[in-house]
């Protein structure tokens, strides 16, 4: 066996004991910092991992080995699957529909401009700049690896956002509404890109290749190959979102009973995580599809449940107290593996454009639509500098590229350093465009006309209205 594997396998559950409680202990401590200055606790439970990795620096030590780090990742997986069945039980369908044309056309804006900027710098330095894809799988076209990056820089996370127009008190006009409704509309699409993208790579998180489908054509003595291939992997993925909706609608039925007959009794949120990581396991065991996506649907289906509140408070709890701050260390840790070479001026200057891209894309997408849906300039600024900001979502997808070696492990301090501008930038700039307090032009509900530019009727507007309230 190589030394590697005998590594991984050599060591006692109980080692795993100590580095996972000076990540804890260090997440609490430096999140709490972090957020005293306005910066996400995110960041804060990131420096506890590198923190941590750096006792592996120290000769002899036995406290960050590759039998510890393995059990760290393994519960880091159950983090990121808990982030984003967390995100779907947030994610309410009804509210989608009624926040209207602004916030789609502001998150479509937003999530298509930096996808391409990063897409087109990722190109760009592949064949003109001579930065080699090697960490690639063999037979995945380097195509689906630029278009990854891109996928990464969709992310947004607006929660600054919404604290500082909030402190403003513009958090109820119009440029906070269409903020917050765009955020929800955004989450949606950035999952459904990563998966659409993973699947027709031909890799998905974690290594998981079967296709469902494709498994039964070849069964048959047929050869998959070419368009017919593309074909069968987006059927797979339509099987699966036809068996979310037919499971949805019993699952529903079910928790709804159980809501009612055993409010607040634990069982519901146990019954709910059984739910979430089977939903996770068949998305990626059979369909190719990211298992944090299945996660994310399972959230959805249980979102209008009449225990959806209680199932939240309770997934929340269990994950940020132990498993999310565990994800992120996960994830910092495996920065002592990046192959980036910090003397290599070409990769060094593609990670800070990238970083520059995933401002300037949100920045201008989001602004220019707000501008074509007839919001003032004031408005429009803010929307645009409001959907910058980034936070655990961007580390998400940007970890899941890696561990589907479609990115290079050496892009990850810049996803992170993305998300430290874009903190200490977007309430910043926030306060220039609208002032101190908080007074402008901008504050209200939109006017008839902006409105009337929609194709909105009265009775939407004030669907649109009660939803903004809600959230």
């Amino acid at each position: 066996m190589p030394d590697a594997l005998e590594n991984v396998f050599s060591g006692s559950p109980f080692e795993v004991l100590l580095p996972v409680a000076l990540i804890l202990v260090l997440a609490k401590v430096l999140g709490l910092l972090f957020e005293k200055i306005k910066v996400p606790a995110v960041l804060g439970f990131l420096c506890s991992g590198l923190l941590v990795g750096l006792l592996s620096f120290i000769p002899g030590e036995t406290v960050v080995t590759d039998y510890t780090r393995t059990g760290i990742d393994i519960l880091g997986k159950f983090g990121v699957v808990l982030i984003l069945f967390s995100a779907g039980l947030e994610t309410d369908m009804k509210k989608m529909k009624a926040v209207g044309l602004p916030a789609v056309a502001i998150t479509m804006a937003g999530v298509l401009l930096p996808m391409l900027f990063g897409f087109l710098l990722a190109f760009l330095f592949r064949v003109h700049g001579g930065i080699e894809a090697d960490f690639l799988e063999p037979g995945v076209d380097p195509f689906w690896s630029d278009l990854y990056y891109g996928v990464i820089l969709t992310a947004t996370s607006v929660s600054i956002t919404v604290a500082t127009l909030k402190a403003l008190g513009k958090l109820d006009g119009k440029a906070g509404s269409a903020l917050v409704s765009a955020a929800i509309i955004d989450d949606v699409i950035g999952i459904v890109l990563l998966s659409i993208v993973l699947s027709l790579s031909g890799t998905s998180s974690g290594g998981g290749d079967f296709n469902l489908l494709m498994y039964i054509v070849e069964a048959c003595g047929s050869t998959v190959s070419g368009a017919l291939e593309i074909v069968l992997v987006l059927l797979n993925m339509a099987i699966f979102v036809l068996l979310s909706l037919v499971a949805g609608y019993l699952m529903r039925r079910l928790f709804n009973w159980l809501g009612e007959k055993y409010p607040h009794h634990i069982r519901l949120p146990i019954l709910s995580l059984a739910f979430c990581f089977l939903w996770a396991y068949l998305a990626q065991g059979l369909f190719q599809i990211a298992d944090i996506t299945g996660a994310y649907i399972a959230g959805m289906i249980l979102s209008p449940t009449k225990p959806k509140e209680y199932i939240d408070h309770r997934a929340e709890t269990t994950m940020n107290v132990f498993f999310v701050p565990i994800f992120f260390a996960s994830v910092a840790l495996k920065m002592y593996d990046a192959t980036m070479d910090f003397g290599d001026g070409l990769f060094l200057t593609f990670g800070f454009l990238y970083v520059f891209a995933g401002l300037l894309g949100k920045f201008l997408g989001a602004g220019a639509a707000s501008l074509a849906c007839r919001f003032s300039l004031k408005d429009s600024l803010a929307i645009g500098t409001g959907m910058m900001a980034r936070a655990e979502v961007l580390v998400v997808t940007a970890q899941t590229g890696v561990d589907s070696r479609l990115v290079s492990p050496g892009i990850m301090p810049f996803p992170l350093l993305l998300i430290l501008v874009s903190s200490f930038l977007t309430p910043l700039l926030l306060r220039l465009i609208y002032g101190k307090d908080g007074t402008g032009k901008g504050e209200g509900e939109p006017s008839s006309q902006e409105e009337a530019c929609l194709g909105k009727t009265g009775e939407e507007s004030a669907l649109d209205r009660e939803a903004f309230a809600v959230l």
